[in-house]
């Protein structure tokens, strides 16, 4: 008796997920999409992906301003870094003043701090050198 409930059990479990329709599993209906405004009709339609219209020419007053912008960020830049050379070759001269001033047995903590100024102002050229 109990070898039958068991094929009976063991029947009804493997035929219970699907012939059963609360056993099975029901899908959630999924809201329509919106639809979208009609848009005028336009020469060049909007990219829906990235917002850009498709084939568009760039406008050349805008891309004269772009280049403008970037002269001036270039001059800017160098002028920059013009002063910062300047200041550094100012401080590597004082450095060597101050080391040739100091005995072979001492350095001052001067020329420490000197030299960490140079390192540091050395970086800083450097990353702005590396910069476009």
């Amino acid at each position: 008796m109990q070898k039958k409930l068991f094929a009976v059990g063991s029947l009804l479990f493997l035929l219970l997920p699907f012939g059963h329709p609360l056993a099975q599993t029901t899908a959630v209906p999924r809201p329509a999409p919106p639809v979208p405004a009609s848009r005028p009709a336009t020469t060049n339609p909007t990219d829906a992906q990235f917002g850009q219209q498709r084939n568009a020419q760039p406008d050349p007053d805008e891309v004269k301003r772009e280049k403008d912008m970037e002269k001036a960020r270039n001059k800017e830049r160098f002028a920059s870094l013009k002063k910062d050379t300047d200041q550094l070759l100012a401080l590597a001269t004082e450095l060597k003043k101050s080391v040739d001033e100091a005995s072979e047995n001492t350095l001052s903590l001067e020329v420490i701090h000197k030299t960490e100024e140079v390192e540091k102002l050395a970086k800083k050229v450097r990353e702005k050198m590396k910069a476009n």
